[in-house]
Parts: C-alpha cells; structure tokens; sequence
C-alpha cells in the first residue's frame, strides 16, 4: 500500500523535531565524555609549581592514551601502553586529594634511587637532566631536618609508582613532601598549549598558543 504524496510530505510534529534535536544533543554529549574519558583532555595551570615551563593561565591538551587505556572506574588496564618516562609531564590524581588533579614531571620510575643533596637532583647516583626551563629561585640551602625541599633521600621509588616534582623546585608541592603517585592515577602525557591568559595584565599571551610541552 502507497502512502499518498501529501501524507509523504507531512509536516513533523512538535514531538518529532523535539526528538530528533534530544537525539542529536545526546549523541554529541556521549562523544564529547568519550573523547574526554578516552582520548583528550584539556587542563588549565591554576598555580606557579611548573614555572617556567608552564605559566599559570596556559591551557593545555593532556593525551589521555599516551600510556594505554584503562577502566575509568577500576582503573584496570583495558589496553597496555608506555610507561611513563624520566623527564614526562604528567597530570595524575592528587594521592592526598582523588578530587583534585596534579601536573608535575616524572623524575623516577620504578626502581630509580632519587636523591636531592643541596638542591642538586640526582638520579641512580647520576645528575638529573633538568630542563632548561626548571629553576630554583631560592638562594637559602634548608637542612633535610627542617623541611625535604633542598635534601632529600635517597629513597628507592616502589613497584608501579612514580617521583615527580615542579620544574619551580623551590615553590612546588610535590613527592618529596606527599610521596609517590601510583601510576594507575596517571591521566595523561601534556601535549601543548592551545590557550594562555595573562591574568595580572589581562591579556592573551599568543606567543605561547601552539607550544609543545617538553
């Protein structure tokens, strides 16, 4: 049976343009959390620890399948990747805090002996390659007795762990006050910055959109 040219032609219902605008609206909030869970994830440096590398204000993309992909909820590995490396800017779940996220760089994987001896990191007995844009901008030497920033360990990093710090060594809050992040709670590799605001002078700073974050 045909339907006739003016019943093929009649015009949708109000519940019928409804649902296919519901449709629509869903089917692109499932991709946007699917992407965001599994694949990219923006982040926004809120304070000065990863100075000079990261200003406050950069916006940055995280690659969240840098190290494989795992259960969002049990965190089980649902596809192996790289372990994160010596020198990687991570962001992870705060250990003190699961409701906050943390952006650091990975100065040891498991087995590394870290030691800070005077400010002078190093690694297996061997100087840290620091990045050129890591500072300490603290003149003052504080004893490991008073507080861990300028001497600390050596102290062997756990099985499935990570030691990570600030690249602004002497203002950054990190493992050698709170200890090691468990690499389950990593979230993702940095990969660039694709916005910064200057918030004290109130202008963009375009010359950092497009930077990839090493």
């Amino acid at each position: 049976m045909f339907k006739s040219p003016s019943a093929q032609n009649s015009p949708k219902t109000k519940q019928q343009i409804f649902w296919e605008y519901a449709q629509s609206i869903i089917i692109a909030l499932l991709l946007a959390m699917l992407i965001r869970t599994f694949v990219v994830q923006a982040f926004k440096i809120p304070s000065g620890s990863m100075l000079n590398t990261l200003l406050i204000g950069d916006h940055l993309f995280v690659n969240k399948m840098a190290y494989g992909i795992r259960n969002p909820f049990t965190k089980a590995v649902w596809i192996a990747g790289e372990n994160p490396r010596h020198g990687d800017v991570i962001v992870f779940i705060y250990p003190v805090d699961p409701s906050k996220d943390f952006i650091k760089r990975v100065i040891g994987v498991p087995g590394d002996v870290v030691e800070i001896r005077d400010k002078k990191l190093f690694v297996n007995g061997k100087p840290f390659p620091d990045p050129p844009t890591a500072q300490w901008t603290d003149s003052r030497i504080l004893p490991a007795n008073v507080q861990p920033r300028d001497n600390f360990g050596p102290i062997t990093v756990p099985k499935d762990s990570l030691f990570v710090m600030g690249d602004n060594r002497d203002h950054s809050y990190d493992s050698r006050f709170w200890g090691f992040v468990p690499i389950q709670d990593v979230k993702g590799k940095a990969l660039f910055i694709y916005w910064s605001w200057d918030n004290e002078n109130f202008s963009p700073r375009l010359n950092r959109i497009g930077n990839i974050i090493h």
